[in-house]
């Protein structure tokens, strides 16, 4: 009887160790798309020096649909327009300040929420210092620009596709990034 309860212990010990290595490595896959799990700014605040566009395809207040996908349910959803600003977008890869896995490939960090850069558009593999907190452990995160665009950047309110709550305030989608209705 002891021997069939140390052998149930041992399997189960087993598969725990599998499961939880299995969640690990299926997490750092998908650690370039954000889940809605995940900790999320909804602050209406705007970097310092962030210029207003002046001929935004998409204005304030008006609608257009996602065609982003940078969170469960974002590609598809109805957005309202909650601000339209010209800069520079830069898909960043950066080590959160949470030691969390690495994410990979994060569309995007502004060119005023990058620490030190003034104007000069920064080129791919540069190595940088956040100061955006869209996400948790994003502040202060080190990491490198994959890649650069010249664009009108816009702050979105949605409802996901998948349901729950509202997003507000999400930061940052570009012009190519939404559809009128």
């Amino acid at each position: 009887m002891k021997s069939k309860k140390y052998v149930t212990g041992i399997v189960m010990l087993i598969l725990v160790l599998l499961l939880s290595g299995w969640a690990s490595n299926s997490n750092q896959k998908s650690s370039d798309k954000m889940k809605m799990g995940d900790t999320h700014s909804s602050s209406a605040e705007v970097p310092k020096g962030l210029k207003e566009a002046n001929n935004s395809i998409f204005k304030v207040g008006s609608q257009a649909v996602v065609k982003a996908n940078h969170m469960e349910g974002m590609y598809g959803a109805k957005a309202t327009i909650v601000g339209a600003y010209d800069t520079t977008a830069y898909a960043v890869t950066y080590t959160p300040t949470t030691k969390g896995p690495k994410v990979k490939n994060h569309k995007w960090v502004i060119q005023e929420e990058i620490k030190n850069t003034g104007t000069k558009v920064l080129k791919p593999e540069t190595g940088v210092t956040l100061e955006a907190d869209h996400m948790e452990g994003m502040m202060g995160a080190k990491g490198t620009i994959d890649s650069a665009k010249h664009t009108t950047v816009y702050m979105i309110n949605y409802t996901p596709t998948t349901g729950g709550p509202k997003v507000k305030n999400h930061k940052w989608v570009i012009e190519s990034e939404l559809s009128a209705k």
